[in-house]
C-alpha cells in the first residue's frame, strides 16, 4: 500500500495564534512531521511512500482554553501520542507475545495524552481548563481505524462520493441523535461549539472508534472545525476534485475558501490518497463506516471550544 499526502495549518483571519496541530507519523521509520514543523515544507520522503506493516498514523488536534493553553494542549496531544507509539516497550505485544493491533496502541496512546494534558492543567495555573480534540487515523492492513475525541473530523472521498467517517462528540450531535434538532439546524445552532469530550478536560475518556476498509484511490481528509464549520462535505469534495489530484493545491484551496468565508478559527487540513496492490479495486458501492457507540455517556463532561468547561 502506498500513500501520497500533504498537510497544512493556518491561523485564519481573526485569531492571534494557532491552537491547531497535526501529526504525520510513519511507524516503519519512526519519522514524523507535525504542525509545529509546518513552517518548513513537508519532507520529500513523506510526499509518497510505502506504508509498512507497522502502519501509519495521521492526527488533527484543535486546542482550547486560551492563547497559551490551547497551543500547549494540542501540541501535547500530538507529541504524547508520538512518544507513546514510537517507544519500544512491552505495551506493543500481548501476554502471548503477539503484536497488539495499531488501533489499540493508538487508543492507549490517546489515554496517555489525556492523562498528560489533564495533569498539566492541574499543575500549571496558566493552563487551567485547557483541552484538545483529537481525530487520529491508524492505517494498516488495508483499513483505516479512527480514534475520535471531540469535533475535529475525518472524511473519506471515493470517486464522486464523500462520507463523514467520524461522529462529533458534541451537544448538537447529541440533540440530533435524539431527534430534537435536524442536521441542518446543527450547522447554525448557538451551542454548536460545545463538545462533550476533550483530551485533558476530565480524567476519564471514552473515545469513539470507527473503521473504513480502504480501496485504491481513496482519499482521507482530516480537518479541524475551522474547515468543517465553514463548508459542507460536498463543497470540500468539489474543491478537492477541482485540484485534479494535487493534494498540496487542494489543502491550500480548502484553507483559502474557509478564510474567504470568515476565517474566524484556526484551520488545519491533512489529505492522504491510498493506492497499491494490497488494496481492493474501487467499486460503485457506497462507502461503509463501522462506528462504535460511546460506552458510558454518564462519564462525559461538557467543554466549550476555546473557553472554559461549562457546568
Amino acid at each position: 500500500m502506498f500513500v501520497e499526502l500533504y498537510a497544512q495549518t493556518d491561523v485564519g483571519r481573526v485569531r492571534q495564534g494557532n491552537e491547531d496541530n497535526f501529526l504525520v507519523l510513519d511507524l516503519a521509520s519512526s519519522e514524523s512531521w507535525s504542525g509545529s514543523d509546518a513552517k518548513t515544507e513537508l519532507p520529500e520522503n513523506f510526499r509518497r511512500f510505502e506504508v509498512g506493516s507497522e502502519g501509519l498514523v495521521l492526527i488533527v488536534s484543535d486546542g482550547m482554553g486560551g492563547a497559551l493553553a490551547g497551543d500547549v494542549a494540542s501540541r501535547m496531544a500530538v507529541e504524547s501520542v508520538r512518544e507513546m507509539l514510537t517507544e519500544e516497550d512491552e505495551h506493543k505485544t500481548d501476554d502471548q507475545g503477539a503484536n497488539v493491533p495499531l488501533v489499540d496502541c493508538l487508543r492507549n496512546a490517546t489515554g496517555y495524552a489525556n492523562y498528560a494534558i489533564h495533569r498539566k492543567s492541574l499543575e500549571d495555573p496558566r493552563c487551567s481548563g485547557m483541552g484538545a480534540t483529537l481525530t487520529a487515523a491508524a492505517i494498516a492492513g488495508g483499513a483505516m481505524d479512527i480514534v475520535q475525541v471531540g469535533d475535529s473530523r475525518a472524511y473519506v472521498i471515493r470517486g464522486d462520493e464523500i462520507k463523514l467517517a467520524t461522529k462529533d462528540q458534541s451537544l448538537v450531535q447529541q440533540l440530533v441523535d435524539v431527534g430534537q434538532i435536524t442536521e441542518e439546524d446543527a450547522e447554525t445552532h448557538m451551542f454548536r461549539n460545545v463538545i462533550l469530550q476533550a483530551l485533558g478536560a476530565q480524567s476519564d475518556l471514552t473515545p469513539v472508534i470507527s473503521r473504513v476498509r480502504l480501496q485504491r484511490g481513496d482519499i482521507m481528509l482530516l480537518c479541524s472545525d475551522g474547515l468543517s464549520g465553514k463548508m459542507r462535505a460536498e463543497e470540500m469534495l468539489q474543491i478537492v476534485a477541482d485540484c485534479r489530484g494535487d493534494l498540496a493545491a487542494a489543502c491550500d484551496a480548502l484553507i483559502k475558501e474557509a478564510n474567504k468565508r470568515g476565517g474566524e478559527d484556526n484551520i488545519t487540513v491533512v489529505l492522504a490518497r491510498f493506492d497499491g496492490e494490497d488494496l481492493t479495486a474501487a467499486d460503485s458501492k457506497p462507502i461503509t463506516v463501522e462506528l462504535s457507540a460511546l460506552e458510558d455517556d454518564e462519564t462525559l463532561r461538557g467543554t466549550e471550544d476555546d473557553t472554559s468547561p461549562i457546568p
